[in-house]
């Protein structure tokens, strides 16, 4: 009787595992909701329009229907995600404030390490170090020493608490020692406006922002904010090559699911994405930003894992330190 039980369970087993199986096959059989916990027509939604576009022609019959749910900084959308049916019909895509909002946020209603599947990191975005006009130095090499003797005299832009030129900033102030005058507006592009009419020094953002105006000369590009030079701007050098010796900063994007989304749709998510980074169209409209899909080795589950992780643990004492609360 026991091991006719335990037959019976062993064929019951089999048989879910071939059921998930098949039907992660057949996903999606129904529109999936890519939400972007963001206002649309800004970067974030870009990307993700982008994506949606290419994932719906990697999986043949797939429909990713971006939905933007903005408000509290990206956190709204975030914990909306969090608490979704983990069936794959629901997905988030989230730029690097998935990593600044455990310590910018005291009561926040997700964790990030813990609610979500991963899916893989889709790109990163380099950012531009910029002087407005006239601004007495040319180079990175130049501004430091400047900025060490002049330091109250120069006035640091950026697009709010929490936004990406907020946190270049505060991590180029603590990698050369020294505290500027910080300007936030609501949005980056108030700051950069600011910037081109000579009412602040300094600006570091994301290339999508600030391409435009480097390209026309009506800002000075002092660098680049990643590793490598960017091929788009290749006479720019980096912040490291410049001095500050492993700066590395950029505005990255990755796709994540509901905790619990069965593997074998995770699986194939993953294969989208992969296969979408691919796509020769994308890669253009992604050069178009000023940026790149990223390689197929870091659009994986435990990449992202590990790249998030490592992102946390960079942020959390930068902001701690400052002392800055969004909420």
């Amino acid at each position: 009787m026991r091991q006719a039980k335990l037959a019976a369970a062993a064929i019951l087993a089999a048989g879910l595992i071939v059921s998930a199986s098949a039907q992660a096959q057949q996903y999606p059989t129904r529109p999936v909701s890519v939400v972007v916990p963001f206002a649309a027509g800004g970067p974030t939604d870009t990307v993700a329009r982008n994506i949606a576009d290419a994932m719906g022609k990697a999986l043949p019959g797939a429909n990713f229907i971006v939905e933007n749910l903005g408000g509290a900084g990206g956190t709204i959308g975030v914990g909306k995600v969090a608490r979704a049916t983990p069936d794959g019909y629901t997905l988030l895509i989230h730029h690097i404030g998935m990593s600044t909002a455990p310590a910018l946020y005291r009561k926040l209603q997700f964790d990030p390490l813990k609610d979500f599947e991963y899916i893989g990191l889709i790109n990163e975005v380099p950012m531009t170090f910029l002087a407005k006009e006239g601004f007495p130095v040319g180079t990175m090499k130049e501004l430091v020493p400047y900025l060490k003797a002049n330091a109250a005299k120069v006035s640091l832009a950026n697009a709010g608490i929490g936004s990406a030129s907020h946190l270049c900033g505060l991590l180029f102030m603590s990698a050369i020692q020294t505290e500027l005058t910080t300007v936030p507006y609501k949005g980056t592009a108030p700051a950069i406006t600011d910037l081109l009419g000579g009412q602040v020094d300094l600006l570091c953002d994301q290339t999508t922002n600030t391409m435009q105006h480097i390209k026309a000369g009506k800002v000075k590009a002092l660098g680049i904010t990643t590793p490598k030079r960017l091929d788009m701007l290749k006479e720019l050098p980096t912040l490291a090559e410049s001095g500050l010796t492993g700066f590395n900063v950029s505005v990255w994007h990755a796709m994540y699911a509901p905790k619990g989304t069965p593997k074998p749709v995770v699986d194939r998510l993953v294969a989208g994405l992969q296969q979408s980074l691919k796509n020769p169209d994308l890669i253009k409209r992604f050069a178009d930003l000023g940026t790149e899909p990223v390689s197929a080795d870091k659009a994986t589950p435990e990449a992202l894992q590990k790249f998030l992780t490592a992102e946390i643990n960079k942020w959390s004492p930068v902001i701690k330190k400052a002392g800055i609360y969004a909420d």
